[in-house]
């Protein structure tokens, strides 16, 4: 979820020269959402009346495997477990620098423990002491009780990753998390990272082993979404010349056994370009666009150029694609860079059931106001119907969600600081929407009256 300072002056110049640019007023506010926010006293989160909220698994909380929880929560989603308990995947958005859950000269990561990560790193020695010199991204798994709304259990299930931003779950009952990184092995790292890796759910402790899917392709990835029927898996990429991508399991369910890798194209625009940056041929809101894939070769990229050969081959060209989730029979994702004002845009891809070479695709949303939405990121397809979309800004960040009717309304905002929030998601009951604070590192639960406000509609 960063980028360099060379991209943001670049956006931030075609932005300028946009500022009279409108788009659909989307923002309905307190008469289509759960009304105003009330002022959280607790100084956390600002929720409308009747919400409140559970804080759980902070930064360098111990967990049940006797490690301490990473920082930078991120991308996450909710899972049934027994006895209707919810289980948790969270991504943690770490490097080699951030809160490394082995200790801080990582006294607890044993040969066990270090055999199952993906990047061990190298051992360093720095003023007559030796550190591992580890890459610290991952994920944890949660175990939460809806009905009491408490965490049970935590613990490490993979980690020796870089900057695991989001990913996506699968029917099958696993997680998807992804590498914000393409570092190249040499100079301390022993491997090349920018893969998606698959963690199981289990409801026990349990380290997974770091096993890359080469064949997803490697690239600066951010989310994942696989459509159920047909086990296609779509990846969004976070660059500002970012592609949308397909993969297609040669087996359903079986991502590790290889497939092909795709780009979206638009089959009738002169231009690939879809930021509607100032200048760029303009695509309106809620208008259909007939959609191809194009296969990808050299997959593995070692020059981390996988999204500039698909454009040069026509695949369409995405302005930081970031929150990517299955739903309503597609999948909606958001370019958080999206629109002449840079605040963002909601898409959604649907594919042909009759031909699944073919889909349309349609921007939903294009504020272009940050009272509406800031540079939105994560995002979640709830059980009532509504999307939620984390916000990613410079002025304060909050949740924003958005009916089927394309209306916004504002539903949460980050009391305790600026930082982003992240990972928002249902749980499988529809009782509780989970959503973390990246800094410092925080992940809460939030209840109340979704159902008797909300009935389940379709986009």
């Amino acid at each position: 979820m960063s980028w360099s300072r060379r991209d943001f002056l670049s956006l931030s110049a075609a932005a300028a020269a946009g500022l009279a640019a409108t788009r659909l007023p989307v923002f309905a506010g307190d008469e289509v959402g759960y009304g105003p926010l009330v002022r959280d006293e607790g100084k956390v989160l600002d929720l409308p009346q009747g919400f409140s909220y559970t804080v759980f698994s902070r930064k360098n909380d111990k967990m049940s495997d006797g490690l301490d929880t990473p920082a930078a929560h991120d991308g996450m989603a909710a899972f049934p477990g027994p006895d209707g308990k919810t289980i948790l995947i969270r991504n943690h958005e770490q490097s080699l620098s951030g809160w490394n859950p082995f200790g801080k000269d990582a006294e607890r990561l044993d040969e066990a423990k270090l055999a199952l990560l993906y990047e061990g790193g190298v051992i360093k020695e720095e003023k007559g002491r030796k550190r591992r010199r580890a890459a610290l991204g991952g994920t944890t798994t949660l175990v939460f009780d809806t009905k009491t709304q408490q965490l049970e259990a935590s613990w490490l299930s993979l980690g020796g990753t870089m900057r695991n931003c989001a990913g996506g779950p699968t029917p099958w009952g696993s997680w998807l998390t992804c590498e914000e990184d393409t570092t190249r092995a040499g100079k301390g790292f022993t491997v090349d990272h920018g893969w998606v890796f698959e963690v199981p759910v289990t409801h026990e402790p349990k380290l997974h082993k770091a096993v890359p899917i080469k064949a997803m392709g490697r690239f600066n990835h951010e989310a994942c979404a696989v459509d159920p029927t047909s086990g296609a898996v779509y990846m969004t990429e976070d660059r500002i010349d970012g592609l949308f991508y397909r993969y297609l399991p040669k087996v359903k369910g079986k991502l590790a056994e290889g497939g092909k890798l795709q780009a979206l194209t638009l089959v009738h625009r002169k231009s690939n370009l879809t930021a509607n940056h100032p200048g760029a041929d303009p695509i309106p809101v809620g208008q259909d666009l007939a959609a191809a894939w194009i296969d990808l070769e050299d997959i593995e990229a070692p020059k981390d150029d996988l999204r500039t050969r698909g454009a040069a081959a026509g695949a369409a060209v995405f302005c930081r694609g970031e929150g990517l989730w299955w739903g309503h029979g597609g999948a909606f994702f958001t370019c958080t860079a999206g629109g002449p004002n840079l605040r963002g845009q909601v898409w959604r891809y649907t594919p042909d059931p009759q031909d699944p070479a073919q889909g349309k695709l349609r921007l939903l949303v294009e504020p272009n106001d940050e009272k509406m939405f800031d540079m939105i990121d994560n995002i979640c397809v709830a059980p009532w119907g509504d999307l939620y979309c984390c916000e990613d800004g410079s002025n304060g960040n909050g949740l924003v969600g958005i009916t089927p009717e394309g209306r916004a309304y504002r539903f949460a905002w980050n009391r305790m600081n600026s930082s982003e929030l992240t990972g928002v998601c249902a749980s499988p009951d529809g009782t509780t929407l989970f959503v973390n604070i990246q800094r410092p590192g925080l992940t809460l639960a939030i209840t109340g009256p979704w159902k008797t406000l909300r009935g389940k509609r379709e986009f």
